[in-house]
């Protein structure tokens, strides 16, 4: 495009929303606008405003002075987020190195009938300078010279639209080019404008009705990238807290495993309640499941320390008093806070299936069922505190006959601490629990099924989803 003949600007009027043409200008004021590569005005009403606008009437200097303060009070009192428009003016920063000869009509309507401010920059310098919060769309000519363009044009001819991407990321754009030039505005689009228009076929209606898509279509591409980017964050959070899961050993033992595990954290997969179960090689099944006061991201992050260091020091061979204190040492070191502390049981099961060991650090005491007879909660009289409460507590290990065949259900407090009975004043407890596993066996429900069975039907009782979080472990023995 032909370099520019220098002349004077006029002093900007107020924002009003329509754009003149050169016939409607007001009398030039100030000095020339020589320098292209810089600011091009040393008018002090026009610095002072931030945008230059051409004026809608033969206005005198003092007129068009005055409507100069109008437009920075207007600019100030706008809506500060231009991206979204909202009741105010929408506001247009047009980029061209003649914008006296711009085929803008006078008038630019938005979609409430409301007139369409109009900017007018000479170039991408003085266009950053009136990138405000309040500009929602940008009309670039992408004839205009951009910073390190070869004087032969051999170089990327959408230069100029790239580097107004790069300063203007969040802003809507449109592409102005000459008529005819299809392939080139059809690569403005591919680069990242939301649309490209001709210069010579440009009226009024057509540029205000661009203007209006071309916000909406950038609203829509942020909200699309940020729902994208927001699907992708939960799919690797998800894929994280699955991974962080326990996966039994128990390769060859004769007992079945089931497991269920509800957080009660909305749109989690990973709480403070943990568990896991490992057979080490002498044979002996050790099972355990603990509960990390809180419903954080924090507490869920601790019960996976101490689900990992339970799992390591069982395999390194130690188990009842010794692994609690080793663990509580674990708590100790890795609470962000004195006041959390962790709740936990412990089952070792002997190699024959017969018998085990028990410890109970503040733990509800698990439930046993045997064939014949009803099921039970283990002995709880010998509980110990929980983990991180008392320094140098001891945690006695009992021990447990268990028989030829039975089911062993470990489980964490959110299933016993969900509300029952006319208006929920009242907790399920470990009692109604008993009962309803009683009768869940009665009607011959096993492992998993059992399991799921008894959380929705807590869920149930308790009129929704729970609030905390819920694990439960399922150990079966039959000959």
């Amino acid at each position: 495009m032909p370099a520019p003949i220098p002349r004077q600007r006029a002093i900007p009027a107020a924002e009003s929303g329509q754009a003149q043409t050169p016939a409607q200008a007001a009398p030039a004021v100030g000095g020339p606008s020589g320098d292209m590569s810089g600011d091009s005005s040393t008018d002090t009403s026009a610095a002072v405003s931030g945008a230059t606008e051409a004026p809608r009437t033969q206005d005198t200097a003092a007129e068009a002075t005055e409507a100069a303060k109008n437009t920075v009070t207007g600019d100030k009192a706008g809506n500060g987020n231009s991206h979204a428009p909202g009741p105010g003016h929408l506001t247009l920063l047009m980029i061209e190195d003649d914008p006296g000869g711009s085929p803008v009509v006078p008038e630019l309507l938005d979609p409430t009938g409301k007139p369409i401010r109009v900017r007018t920059a000479r170039n991408l310098t003085e266009a950053e300078r009136l990138l405000t919060d309040d500009v929602h769309c940008i009309l670039l000519d992408l004839a205009l010279p951009a910073p390190g363009r070869a004087a032969d044009g051999t170089d990327d001819e959408l230069a100029v639209l790239k580097h107004v991407l790069r300063i203007a990321p969040h802003h809507a754009v449109l592409a102005l080019t000459a008529s005819g030039d299809t392939e080139r505005g059809a690569e403005a689009v591919r680069v990242g404008a939301q649309d490209y228009l001709f210069r010579d076929e440009l009226d009024g209606r057509l540029l205000s009705r661009a203007i209006r898509y071309a916000v909406e279509r950038k609203r829509s591409d942020r909200a699309e990238r940020k729902l994208t980017e927001s699907k992708l964050r939960a799919q690797e959070n998800a894929r994280l807290e699955r991974g962080l899961l326990p996966t039994p050993l128990l390769e060859g033992s004769p007992l079945h495993f089931a497991a269920r595990y509800r957080p009660g954290r909305s749109r989690a997969l990973l709480g403070g309640d943990f568990y896991d179960t490992v057979r080490t090689p002498d044979g002996t099944v050790h099972a355990m499941i603990g509960d990390v006061c809180g419903h954080g991201p924090d507490e869920a992050a601790l019960g996976v320390e101490l689900r990992i260091a339970w799992r390591a020091l069982t395999l390194a061979g130690l188990c009842g008093d010794q692994l609690l204190g080793t663990l509580q040492q674990v708590l100790e070191h890795e609470r962000s806070d004195d006041e959390i502390f962790a709740t936990l049981c412990t089952v070792d099961i002997a190699p024959d299936g017969r018998r085990a060991g028990l410890c109970l650090a503040g733990h509800p005491s698990p439930l046993l069922a045997r064939p014949g007879r009803p099921a039970e909660l283990l002995p709880y009289d010998n509980n110990g505190p929980a983990l991180g409460l008392l320094p140098g507590a001891r945690w006695p290990r009992m021990q447990v006959e268990l028989g030829a065949e039975w089911s062993l259900m470990l489980y964490t407090d959110g299933l016993i601490e969900g509300r029952v009975g006319e208006g929920r004043r009242e907790r399920l407890g470990q009692d109604g629990m008993v009962a309803m596993v009683r009768r869940q066996l009665a009607e011959g429900l096993r492992g998993e099924e059992l399991l799921r069975a008894a959380v929705n039907e807590v869920r149930d009782l308790n009129g929704g989803e729970l609030t905390d979080d819920v694990a439960v472990v399922m150990l079966d023995r039959t000959p």
